[in-house]
């Protein structure tokens, strides 16, 4: 409980009653809607949203990430309650949430995080091939058969004489569903406040007025009915409950570990918190088994919510199993009005965007694309457990396969190490072309670079010391790259990052980032500033290359760094400019800046510089109003330079959310927004938590990939981007 009221401000009280309501919001049509896709009581949905939020909320490491009725389980349980009965699906529960508490007692929360990253995409995708083609059995008016085989053979006869007000309850909620998120103007940003699933569900029960539909049945409440002893063959009862504890499991721990890494913060309860998480959810599936739930998982489609809408701590999420609670005891006529239709149309779009169509360009470039497809297809035809093992089946065979072709000149090509130890893990030999310059030892007093002759007066100065560096390239490192760059140029470019920072020469982006040729798309310029839309036409190249970024490459990650002793914001506060933003196209001239015939006088640099107006500007307002105040998790900012590099940063990524494309595609959950600072003679960056306004600093600890959906989202259940593990560093 201590760690529920760790923050007692009023301010982030508000945020977090705020942020509960848009979980109860969003919780309750989806647990609906995945009860009734697993052949459970409806009000099975409900029990296992409160307990989710409650138990798991209160117990749980994730303490931004609400957890409840999953859609990466609807296919389990479902086969299980159609073999065993209701009751001794909760008796499996109750078994899969005591095996997840002995699990996070023996602290093997971190191997999940070592899963093939294909496996994983490929169950949650073959997972929901199965819901999508099921629910839509049930639009057309019929309810789904027990294989996907079956409900595609039964497609046509089902197509030639279908259910019109089925269907059209269902097309109303797909239709809100799909269009909701691109809303235009203030008045679509004010509307996506309520979440998606609702405001579908809504259109939908308001369509189907009058209309002879199914409709939720939510019978009176009464003590549940406690789990059967499971009644079968035991060996299929211990494949039962291993099944629901593995996938519970993988599903919760990886989406911890992304929705942490898109928010790292004081929120997160260091090493143990994986461990944490996997108890807590083994908790809330014994009391969710024992009062007639559902299997419970802490998926990301709802973990993305809080993190968006700005949770301050785990208040949101206990608060939010309270207001479900509540709506169950009060609020029964209500749901009953919901056609049972328009929640079959629900998760069915949940189930297509679990395949995750942005997945398969990452374990294609990964070489991992064998492994998908069978782990998808063999979810499909036969089963879950039987996929996962298809899947781990083709990764080691093709693991094998590349070990018995591999030569030690081309893994180190790749970036990879080679060494050969005896028993004792000494190392007894070296390869033959061991390089002398380790990584990045080049840039120590350029010693390894040896500089050409100079061919004009001025010796390195005019270029001898660049092409001395071109030619050590060509000499050392161009061999070891020329394969990679081979394919990069057959394939074209596919960065997953836009990485947008200041043009000191002083950053080498590569070498901060610990990236290669086509990991990053990357702007530099003078400031690292990114001018807002329709400012002045001289700075589309910002724009463009946004715009370029986002539509075409698709990038999920945009990442804005700034840098202590930058010029620009030494510029800014010391310049006798008026404070305030570029003009708009047309704007008429005349202040400062403008001759005596109306042109503008100022120098090229002056007129940029002017886009860093707006966070001098909210710099000032700070400091008059004594609040809101940027902040280093480690130490003092250590004066008005940085606190205004610091701010430039935030003020820059307010910039980009007022790009259109940036903007929709953050609110699709497929883009997610970066603030990072590099204190140069330190040598440490630091990547900025919104909600607090705080720039926590990366260790060397931090070894994994920063996510990139956090806005979009690593998700479990409607999948723009996948799983991330919990670190901060970018790649």
């Amino acid at each position: 409980m201590s760690k529920l009221l760790d923050r007692t401000d009023g301010a982030s009280c508000r945020r977090d009653l705020t942020v509960s309501i848009v979980l109860f919001l969003l919780a309750v049509p989806l647990s609906l809607g995945i009860a009734l896709a697993s052949g459970a009581p409806l009000q099975a949905g409900l029990v296992t949203a409160a307990v989710g939020g409650l138990v798991a909320g209160l117990l749980g490491g994730a303490a931004l990430r609400p957890s409840g009725a999953a859609a990466g389980l609807v296919v389990v349980t479902a086969d299980l309650v159609q073999r065993y009965g209701w009751r001794t699906t909760c008796a499996i529960t109750v078994l899969a949430g005591i095996a997840q508490l002995a699990l996070g007692a023996l602290r093997v929360a971190r191997t999940a995080l070592t899963i093939c990253p294909a496996i994983v995409h490929g169950t949650l995708a073959g997972v929901g091939v199965v819901i999508a083609v099921g629910q839509l059995h049930v639009l057309l008016g019929e309810g789904p058969d027990g294989s996907v085989i079956d409900n595609l053979a039964a497609l046509p006869a089902e197509l030639s004489d279908p259910h019109p007000a089925t269907l059209l309850v269902g097309a109303v909620t797909v239709g809100v569903l799909t269009l909701w998120p691109r809303l235009p103007s203030r008045a679509g940003r004010m509307a996506r406040a309520v979440p998606a699933p609702l405001a579908a569900v809504a259109a939908a029960s308001a369509t189907g007025v009058g209309m002879s539909l199914p409709r939720v049945e939510l019978p009176s409440w009464e003590a549940p009915a406690l789990p059967g002893f499971p009644d079968g063959p035991a060996l299929g009862l211990i494949a039962a409950v291993l099944t629901v504890t593995l996938v519970a499991s993988m599903e919760s721990l990886l989406s911890a570990a992304a929705v942490h890494g898109a928010r790292p913060g004081p929120h997160s309860d260091g090493p143990n918190r994986l461990h944490r998480e996997l108890a807590g959810q083994g908790a809330a599936n014994v009391v969710s088994g024992l009062l007639g739930g559902l299997p419970i998982a802490g998926g990301a489609n709802r973990g993305w919510a809080p993190v968006r809408a700005g949770a301050v701590t785990r208040r949101s999420t206990v608060l939010h199993g309270a207001w479900v609670l509540l709506c169950a005891g009060l609020l029964t006529g209500l749901l009953e009005l919901i056609p049972l239709a328009s929640l079959a149309a629900l998760i069915m779009v949940v189930g297509v965007k679990m395949v995750g169509f942005a997945h398969i360009k990452d374990v294609r470039r990964d070489r991992e694309l064998p492994v998908y497809v069978a782990t998808l297809g063999g979810v499909v035809v036969l089963g879950v457990l039987q996929g996962m093992a298809v899947g781990v089946a083709v990764a080691v065979f093709t693991a094998l396969r590349r070990f018995t072709a591999l030569r030690r000149e081309g893994h180190r090509a790749r970036g990879g190490r080679v060494a050969l130890g005896g028993r004792s893990e000494r190392r007894i030999a070296e390869p033959s072309s061991t390089d002398t310059c380790r990584p990045w030892t080049p840039w120590r007093n350029h010693r390894c670079v040896r500089p050409a002759p100079a061919a004009a007066p001025g010796g390195e100065h005019s270029g001898g010391q660049l092409l001395g560096g071109v030619s050590a390239f060509q000499r050392n490192t161009a061999p070891l790259v020329r394969d990679e760059l081979a394919r990069l140029a057959r394939e074209g470019q596919r960065p997953t990052q836009l990485f947008l920072t200041c043009a000191d020469s002083r950053l080498v982006t590569s070498m901060i980032t610990s990236s290669g040729p086509g990991d990053l798309f990357t702007v530099r310029n003078v400031g690292n500033l990114v001018p807002p839309p329709g400012t002045d036409g001289s700075c589309d190249s910002v724009g463009a290359a946004i715009e370029y970024a986002v539509e075409v490459l698709k990038v999920s990650s945009i990442t804005v760094c700034g840098h202590s002793g930058c010029g620009a914001m030494q510029a800014l506060l010391s310049s006798s400019v008026p404070v305030q933003p570029a003009p708009l196209p047309g704007a008429g001239g005349g202040a400062s800046g403008t001759g005596p015939s109306g042109a503008d006088t100022q120098t090229p640099l002056v007129r940029w510089l002017r886009h860093g107006h707006p966070g001098l500007a909210r710099m000032e307002r700070i400091g008059r109003l004594g609040r809101g105040e940027v902040a280093l998790a480690n130490r003092p900012v250590a004066d008005h330079m940085e606190r205004l590099a610091l701010i430039n940063v935030m003020q820059q990524l307010d910039h980009l959310m007022e790009h259109p494309c940036v903007a929709r595609r953050v609110a699709e959950g497929g883009l997610a927004l970066h603030g990072m600072y590099f204190h140069v003679a330190d040598a440490q960056a630091y990547v900025l938590d919104t909600a607090s306004g705080t720039y926590l600093a990366v260790g060397p600890d931090h070894g994994a990939p920063m996510t990139a959906c956090v806005g979009g989202g690593a998700t479990m259940e409607s999948g723009p981007c996948g799983p991330a593990p919990e670190a901060l560093e970018v790649r």
